[in-house]
């Protein structure tokens, strides 16, 4: 059994694009990375050949990646579907990037401040990941409670906007809404009872071990220095 299967948003997704004749654009975050493939359950070789995929497998590992660079990349993917006369799609994966094309959320490709950024990770470590969760709560509650409280990485993101705009990541959300969106979607979501969906994943895990991901972890790791979005994927 697949990876893929156990979960069921990629091969249901695979199943209507065939019935649809039609394209798929993918929505998530760690499948855009090139050999990161048992890790991130990408579709088997066959489906990804019988049906065209778009945002999967067009960055290499060591490449920073962005909300707004997916967003631009996977609206032109969109367009070329319907320019085809075909309806996409888009599944997913990461809310973030879905949110982006369905909401209109425009996110500003800003500079990054390295040195802040090391700072608060050093903060973690030193003080603990709630330290930062406490400062993000006070500055942005919404956005703070809608993340999981050791979710680093969306934490830090929390603290950056801030630092770096002087307005809250849920002020910009609020902002980037006002525009109108594009496109006409339906919106299908997939749900199990959480004890099912715990034996699921932990299925899809030792599937995945089985199917060799310590040595595809181990090779990205000696061919790559750093990993700078990347490495969200793997854990290190």
């Amino acid at each position: 059994m697949e990876a893929q299967q156990l979960l069921g948003k990629s091969r249901l997704a695979f199943e209507l694009a065939k019935k649809l004749d039609t394209e798929i654009v993918s929505g998530d975050s760690m499948q855009i990375y090139k050999y990161m493939d048992i890790g991130t359950a990408k579709s088997s070789k066959s489906e990804l050949e019988e049906i065209p995929h778009h945002m999967i497998n067009i960055v290499s590992p060591d490449e920073r990646y962005s909300v707004s660079a997916y967003k631009r990349q996977a609206a032109e993917a969109i367009d070329s579907v319907i320019k085809k006369g075909k309806i996409p799609v888009l599944v997913g994966g990461t809310g973030l990037y879905i949110e982006s094309l369905i909401y209109g959320i425009e996110f500003k490709s800003e500079e990054i401040d390295e040195s802040y950024r090391e700072s608060l990770h050093e903060l973690a470590v030193k003080e603990g990941l709630e330290k930062l969760y406490e400062m993000a709560k006070k500055i942005d509650p919404k956005a703070t409670s809608k993340i999981s409280q050791n979710d680093e990485k969306r934490i830090i993101r929390i603290l950056e906007i801030y630092h770096k705009t002087g307005k809250t990541k849920t002020e910009q959300e609020i902002e980037s809404r006002a525009k109108e969106v594009k496109y006409d979607y339906i919106l299908f979501g997939i749900t199990f009872d959480r004890e099912k969906l715990y034996e699921r994943i932990n299925e899809r895990v030792d599937i995945m071990i089985e199917q060799g991901l310590i040595d595809e972890v181990r090779g990205i790791l000696s061919k790559y220095e750093k990993l700078p979005t990347a490495m969200q994927g793997i854990r290190i």
